[in-house]
């Protein structure tokens, strides 16, 4: 998949998105776990403190005492990570797991406390151990009613064992969150498959208008889509009325133009016994005429390699068909002519474009050959093509620049000596390469080359 790919830029934003959203939820989640496992714990200790208050009570001396100790048997550890402490006054009442610190109620960190004589108040403190507690106090008062004693009872729990909760959840919550991403990626990565669906068959559309088996796109597309499909159905009829008017055009001056071109060739042959010259000049400039007039009907026939609408041809029955034709010319029956093509082997436009490129190549061939004349397929870096060669006497290199000017070169044949410079603007056309070069039979290599695919 290219870096330029919608599908992986879509693919690539969903997935981050995902991943952001899914990482925000985890941290909201955590989030929620620690107040919900703080709000918990309060709600826990807060009950333990009352159990504590209603078995509290006062010795003769003020000393508080405790008529039951506690079940948990964390209270009875040392550092067990509960603990709990009664104050009256200078006396302390403290769990076992105290051992022998005590919770230091007067530096704590208050962080919530209610409003009342009954409040309790939840709070932050530093462990016997070094830890960290979060604790709840909730003051108390017993006694005769005028004579009554001031308490605070005090339960805390190591953080610790909240953070070992906390660890245990997020050991389950990254996990599930990584599957989460892989499975709402790939349901986006499907998403976004189907969702550019359409686009798809409109590609798979537009390479059937581009082969010929369509004129136009259909309109069976999405709303968003639609809009698209008839901006290019216009643009195809545009372009089909474009090339019919320039097609005309072209055809009408070309007929137009041969009326005077025979005026003139009758001239010059009725000029010939009074003035030779004058009849040799005008006869050379009506043929020069003559040859431009091929040239413009063979660009006005191939005026639609440029459309969307092109079409391919396999090159073999053309040129099996071309030579048959050629044979029965004067001096092609007497060559020995050579077709080695793969029946594969495609052109990339319509066979009478194929038939005007190697019909006036193979007809200069004809006409330069002395015995052979050979037509073989060539690769040359992944792009296919088609060599002509003859054993005649070839092309100076000067001869060839001037055909890429137009320039005839070829006085001593019939014809106009237009027929290599029209087969290279077709073949131009196509999308296609014409060079020439020296044969190894010894007459002229005409090498014509498409882009391959």
């Amino acid at each position: 998949m290219r870096r330029d790919s919608l599908r992986l830029r879509l693919g690539l934003a969903a997935a981050a998105l995902i991943a952001l959203a899914l990482v925000l939820a985890g941290i909201g989640l955590t989030v929620i776990l620690d107040r919900v496992l703080d709000a918990r714990t309060v709600e826990d200790l807060d009950r333990t403190a009352k159990l504590i208050a209603g078995r509290v009570g006062l010795g003769p001396d003020g000393v508080p005492t405790l008529s039951r100790d506690l079940p948990d048997p964390r209270f009875a550890t040392p550092y067990g990570g509960l603990y709990w402490q009664v104050e009256a006054g200078s006396h302390l009442l403290r769990s076992r797991s105290l051992w022998d610190k005590s919770l230091d109620l007067g530096s704590l960190d208050l962080r919530h406390a209610g409003t009342g004589a009954q409040a309790a108040a939840t709070l932050d403190t530093a462990g016997p151990d070094g830890g960290r507690l979060i604790a709840v106090v909730r003051p108390l008062q017993i006694g005769a009613q005028g004579s009554e004693t001031a308490l605070r009872v005090a339960v805390a729990e190591d953080r610790r064992s909240l953070a070992a909760s906390r660890a245990t959840f997020l050991r389950l919550l990254v996990p599930a969150l990584v599957a989460l991403f892989v499975v709402l990626t790939l349901a986006m990565g499907l998403f976004v498959h189907r969702a550019l669906g359409p686009f798809r068959v409109l590609q798979a559309e537009l390479l059937a208008v581009h082969s010929g088996r369509r004129a136009r796109l259909p309109e069976h597309f999405p709303d968003e889509v639609r809009p698209l499909v008839a901006d290019l159905n216009r643009l195809l009829d545009a372009q089909e009325r474009a090339l019919i008017r320039a097609r005309d055009a072209a055809a009408d001056m070309a007929h137009g133009l041969k009326t005077p071109l025979a005026v003139l060739d009758a001239l010059a042959r009725r000029t010939g016994p009074a003035d030779p010259a004058l009849a040799a000049e005008i006869a050379e400039q009506a043929r020069a005429m003559g040859g431009q007039v091929e040239r413009a009907l063979a660009r006005a026939r191939v005026a639609a390699a440029g459309d969307l609408r092109r079409r391919s041809c396999r090159v073999a029955p053309v040129a099996e068909r071309l030579v048959a034709t050629l044979r029965r010319l004067p001096e092609g029956d007497s060559l020995e002519w050579t077709v080695a093509v793969p029946e594969t082997l495609a052109y990339p436009g319509e066979a009478g474009e194929l038939m005007e490129v190697l019909g006036n190549l193979l007809d200069n061939a004809r006409k330069w050959a002395h015995r052979t004349v050979r037509i073989t397929a060539t690769s040359d870096a992944g792009r296919p093509g088609l060599a002509v060669e003859d054993d005649g006497p070839g092309m100076s290199a000067s001869a060839i620049a001037g055909i890429g000017r137009g320039q005839r070169w070829d006085e001593s044949r019939p014809g106009t000596g237009f027929g290599i410079a029209i087969a290279r603007d077709v073949a131009e056309a196509a999308g296609a390469q014409l060079e020439f070069g020296r044969s190894e039979l010894g007459g002229l290599r005409a090498d014509l080359r498409w882009p391959g695919g």
